[in-house]
């Protein structure tokens, strides 16, 4: 899940994208942000489908398989925006002692 998410901000925001992964301020899980171009609110809901993609090259599988990886842990996995304006992958449900 980790791989595709990185190499997802490589794609999408070149190789001087910047990667951040830190637990969340509640306790539940970590996140997995990036300063790069980030994901249209628009378009958030639909992100984790098979086959949704904006690279003309890509597959459309590499955040479906980010969320199935979630979903297999119990977790859940959200989208939303870093504070930067990229994307933000929030995991929920995670024991991160």
């Amino acid at each position: 899940a980790l791989e595709n998410l990185f190499v997802n901000a490589v794609t999408h925001a070149g190789p001087e994208v910047a990667v951040t992964v830190g637990t969340l301020s509640d306790g539940d899980g970590f996140y997995v942000e990036d300063d790069g171009p980030g994901i249209d609110p628009e378009d958030r809901e639909e992100a984790f489908e098979a086959g949704v993609t904006s690279d003309p090259e890509g597959t459309g599988f590499g955040l479906k398989i980010v969320a199935e990886v979630a979903e297999a842990h119990g977790w859940t996995v959200e989208l939303a925006e870093s504070p930067t304006g990229g994307a933000r992958f929030e995991f929920r449900g995670v024991d991160v002692e």
